[in-house]
């Protein structure tokens, strides 16, 4: 039997989520292969930072949470070809997530509006979204 949980209970645990990693989180896109758990050290140079706004995230609903507001980098850390991304606590030093990065419509777990990024250019980060199945 497959255990199945309500769609209000999925939005709960999206919510906790949030408040769980906290206020103004950290984003970063880091070149190369990610580490094999987020508690693993950082690789690769930081290529993109965003600080997300202090409500980083859109009210659960349906079972799935999304990024809120704009989420961007003015101007580019470093050139590279991005190969994940790490979301930290306000601390930028406690990873809590890591994932894939792709062009929009790629298939990522985070798209990006360009995957060259060249030093001092602007980077915005198209979608990114939670689902509890």
């Amino acid at each position: 039997m497959t255990v199945q949980l309500s769609t209000a209970l999925r939005n709960s645990l999206l919510d906790q989520y949030e408040a769980f990693i906290g206020t103004s989180a950290i984003l970063k896109i880091r070149s190369g292969t990610q580490p094999a758990t987020p508690e693993t050290a950082d690789s690769g140079t930081v290529l993109v930072t965003v600080n997300a706004p202090s409500d980083w995230m859109a009210a659960a609903a349906s079972a799935s949470k999304a990024k809120a507001g704009t989420w961007q980098d003015p101007s580019a850390d470093a050139t590279g070809t991005p190969g994940h991304y790490r979301l930290y606590a306000s601390d930028g030093v406690t990873c809590h997530e890591q994932g894939t990065v792709t062009l929009t419509g790629g298939g990522g777990d985070m798209t990006l509006d360009d995957m060259s990024i060249t030093a001092g250019q602007v980077v915005t980060i198209t979608s990114w979204t939670k689902n509890w199945p």
